[in-house]
């Protein structure tokens, strides 16, 4: 299989499922995930074209666990934002990241803006500091890498100042993603479909 379809429709319509369980008790779960390989993944939620939460991680996850889990916390645990709220389901968009092709990169510049998600990792103050952007990231805020590599240090918690000798000392992992995206109204319409299969 190529990478790039790895991610499919059905596992952000499976990640609608899992946060409509907790919504509604008596909720099903309609959807299947039927890829039973394990990998990195992140799961987002965007409303309107703006973030409204993002948690993966970076070791392997069997994709029906791991969706599951992180489409919950990513839903309700990020903590930049305030848990999701059951008006908002409407107007959500739920996208999946499946994570592939890790290596060390040669220095911190060395990864291409819309091809490589970056994970940066360093020692400052006796303190571990690590943040990881998802490939689109960049790209879509029209980033440079310099640009990119200081909001991803601010995004480890580090509250110095940024120069460029600590830029170079960064150890940086690039990655690639298989990335599908799913709005609400075409998560109930592939519902609809189902049902109508089972009747």
């Amino acid at each position: 299989s190529t990478w790039g379809s790895i991610a499919t429709k059905e596992m952000c319509a499976y990640c609608f499922d899992s946060i409509y369980k907790q919504f509604y008790k008596d909720g099903v779960i309609t959807f299947t995930v039927k890829n039973s390989e394990s990998y990195p993944l992140f799961v987002t939620w965007t409303k309107n074209g703006s973030l409204r939460g993002c948690i993966g991680t970076f070791s392997a996850q069997e994709l029906s666990k791991g969706l599951s889990e992180y489409a919950i916390s990513s839903a309700f645990e990020d903590s930049r934002f305030n848990p999701i709220e059951v008006d908002e389901l409407s107007s959500l968009t739920c996208s999946v990241s499946l994570l592939h092709d890790f290596e060390k990169a040669e220095n911190s510049y060395d990864w291409e803006i819309g091809i490589h998600g970056i994970r940066i990792e360093f020692n400052a103050n006796e303190k571990n500091y690590r943040a990881t952007y998802l490939p689109e990231v960049a790209y879509e805020h029209k980033w440079t890498k310099d640009y990119c590599l200081e909001s991803l240090i601010k995004k480890s918690g580090y509250k110095h100042k940024v120069d460029q000798s600590l830029k170079n000392t960064l150890v940086v992992t690039k990655y690639k993603s298989s990335k599908i995206s799913l709005s609400h109204s075409d998560y109930l319409k592939m519902c609809d479909e189902i049902k109508n299969i089972k009747n």
